[in-house]
């Protein structure tokens, strides 16, 4: 099939800042942020491929991988947003398999609607998640496995929190991703996403995930501690992005459907910059 043509540099842009893009993008080196940036965009365009492609997604995604291949292959890709990625690839050495976990991430999004139990969420998170942290650290150096171990919890709680904040527009779509055994321990039936507020119920099982959400950003901290220089101010960006997000639930009471959970900056700002200074006050780990 033809490839799709998804990768308009106005439109990726208009996404970076509706998604409240981390604050250290604009404060980095700019050979830095044009890495970061090449690589958000085609993270953003396999995402808009499995999720707004208006044709067959799946096959428009494989077309995408085949031509994503090229840039490790013949460092010719076709679509524009690839052939912007290969200098960044060949910069930082960057390694093709997680933007293929990005893509069977998005390819199990077409079949793959509902999730049993909350370690089943946390599957998809590896491949859906997980990749994008390993990139954002491996444009600033070689991670180590603890490293890349704490980046994967930290990339899961930010997707979870995403999914919470995004009740009711992916009921609208067809996908549930609050876990089928924790609607029902709460007592929560599928109906009730089709509410214009949530019921009690479902503002105690939002608050229960938000919480396990803080337990999976924990392993911020030490992975902060881990770093130095702008690969911290850019990590903890992205956790000051996701304690804001909690921030944003708990001022709504949990009302995810009644109530657009909306991220402040000043709350981003105020959660940077109290992750900065703790982390200069521990010191290395």
């Amino acid at each position: 099939m033809a490839l799709p043509t998804v990768d308009a540099r106005h439109d990726l842009r208009a996404r970076e800042r509706a998604e409240n893009f981390p604050v250290a993008l604009r404060v980095l080196p700019r050979a830095l942020g044009r890495d970061l940036r090449a690589v958000y965009d085609v993270v953003r365009t396999i995402d808009d491929l499995g999720d707004e492609f208006p044709g067959d997604r799946s096959a428009a995604l494989d077309a995408f991988a085949a031509d994503l291949a090229r840039v490790w292959s013949t460092g010719t890709p076709h679509a524009a947003v690839l052939a912007r990625l290969v200098p960044t690839v060949r910069r930082h050495d960057l390694p093709r398999d997680p933007f293929d976990r990005l893509v069977r991430a998005n390819l199990q999004d077409q079949q793959v609607h509902r999730y049993e139990r909350f370690a089943d969420l946390l599957d998809y998170c590896a491949l859906s998640a997980a990749p994008i942290g390993e990139l954002v650290l491996r444009l600033f150096g070689e991670p180590g496995p603890r490293q890349l171990a704490l980046s994967a919890q930290v990339c899961a709680g930010l997707q979870v929190v995403e999914h919470l904040q995004d009740v009711a527009e992916d009921r609208r779509n067809g996908r549930v991703y609050l876990p089928q055994r924790d609607l029902a321990a709460h007592g929560v039936d599928e109906s009730d996403l089709d509410a214009a507020t949530a019921p009690p119920q479902l503002r105690r099982l939002v608050a229960a995930e938000a919480d396990r959400v803080a337990t999976l950003l924990a392993a911020g901290p030490p992975l902060l501690a881990s770093l130095r220089g702008w690969a911290r101010l850019a990590v903890a960006g992205y956790l000051a992005g996701g304690a804001a997000a909690l921030d944003g639930l708990r001022r709504i009471d949990h009302d995810v459907l009644g109530v657009e959970p909306r991220t402040r900056r000043r709350d981003v700002a105020r959660h940077l910059g109290r992750a900065l200074v703790a982390v200069r006050k521990e010191g290395p780990c």
